[in-house]
């Protein structure tokens, strides 16, 4: 008998559903937290879902440190900030209410509550040796997928790229998305998040590393952002079509944490640490390039991902079927006012050969479908420039 492949899924307690921040509380109790730190940032902080939260913290009998020192693309000295605040005041379980900013900076808090040292010395696959403590994650934005996810990123500010800590220790143990904290994004926030997890859902279908566990997941994704992202942006309140974005986020991050990424998610990583660029806005300017540079020898998994996104596939050949695909994400960029290229954002030809470099060693190209060299991501990168 031929042993086929094997496959494996990782995936948090998860709670949905509109006015489930009221459950945070419990949740922290039940895996087993009596004083938690908080961790989030300014604008979450400003939009009063901390204010919120915190009674639902007080209920479950739990006391609570709030930290919001957190900025986007989090660093490395943040992070040790955070450990200080958590081992100073005897916390035992780490709740974050933001982005995948504050997400992975709780992730980020957690790993080196329970094994020390600094934050970099964890970078890579499965190098978390010991139990770290419980994590409960609120989504507050539609996109990052972190609070599902295995994966925590960190910038370091003294090489300036972001670093990569991924495994099973980083999968949260309970996650709550609450559709309304969505509300109050901006809309360029709305858009670049959204985008994020249309990234998410793309990258997830035609990684190396898909299987059947991933793949439904994937597609809803692409077909929830399709459907929703342009109500949200029309009206933010608008909470059937924020509960729809919030419900891809969360199949996209579940596609992703078990079928990882690609090449999109490996370049975007190092132009963010370098420059300071939003990551979702990368993955949306870069996206529809690396689609064409996968769809050349790999089309035939586009062709669903097409027929996600409304394209009548049924007489387009693979590569007709990936074009349009490619052409669905550009429309639907240009509607949200992503910018049309890299230069837009502060790339200049001279940064490539070092992004180049550094997006080799990102975890996430080594299931990119197609085998990516320096450059290809040279080449990439002019093409999205």
């Amino acid at each position: 008998m031929t042993r086929g492949k094997l496959e494996k899924f990782l995936i948090p307690e998860t709670i949905f559903g509109v006015g489930s921040l009221a459950e945070v509380g419990a949740a922290a109790r039940r895996a087993g937290g009596s004083r938690a730190l908080l961790v989030t940032d300014p604008g979450v902080m400003a939009a009063g879902w901390v204010e919120r939260a915190v009674p639902y913290l007080r209920d479950a009998g739990l006391a609570y440190e709030v930290w919001s020192g957190v900025t986007p693309n989090p660093k490395d000295h943040e992070v040790e900030a955070g450990f200080d605040i958590y081992r100073e005041r005897g916390c035992d379980v780490v709740v974050a209410i933001g982005g995948g900013s504050p997400i992975d900076a709780a992730k980020a808090v957690s790993v080196l509550s329970g094994n020390g040292g600094r934050i970099l010395d964890y970078e890579g696959i499965d190098t978390v040796p010991k139990p770290i403590p419980p994590m409960v994650m609120v989504p507050s934005t539609g996109g990052s997928g972190a609070d599902v996810s295995q994966f925590c990123v960190i910038t370091d500010t003294t090489r300036r790229i972001k670093c990569t800590i991924a495994g099973r220790a980083l999968v949260p143990d309970i996650s709550v998305t609450d559709p309304s904290l969505l509300t109050t994004m901006p809309p360029e926030l709305s858009a670049h998040t959204a985008l994020d997890a249309l990234s998410h859902g793309i990258e997830a279908y035609v990684s190396k590393a898909a299987s059947f566990l991933s793949d439904g997941h994937a597609l809803a994704a692409i077909r929830g952002v399709l459907e929703h992202l342009l109500p949200t942006m029309d009206d933010p309140a608008d909470l059937r079509a924020r509960e729809g974005i919030a419900r891809a986020s969360l199949q996209a991050g579940i596609a992703f944490t078990n079928a990882l990424l690609g090449a999109t998610h490996a370049i975007a990583h190092q132009i963010g640490g370098y420059l300071e660029v939003p990551h979702g806005l990368l993955n949306a300017i870069l996206l529809p390039h690396v689609m064409r540079f996968n769809a050349a020898t790999h089309p035939d998994r586009f062709v669903d991902v097409a027929a996600a996104m409304g394209v009548a596939v049924e007489r387009l050949t693979p590569h007709e079927a990936a074009e349009a695909a490619i052409a669905t994400v550009q429309r639907l960029r240009e509607k949200v006012g992503v910018p049309s290229g890299l230069a837009k954002v502060g790339v200049v030809r001279e940064h490539l050969p070092r992004f180049a470099e550094h997006a080799l060693h990102d975890a996430y190209i080594t299931t990119n479908p197609r085998a990516v060299s320096s450059a290809d991501v040279e080449q990439i990168c002019l093409a999205a420039l």
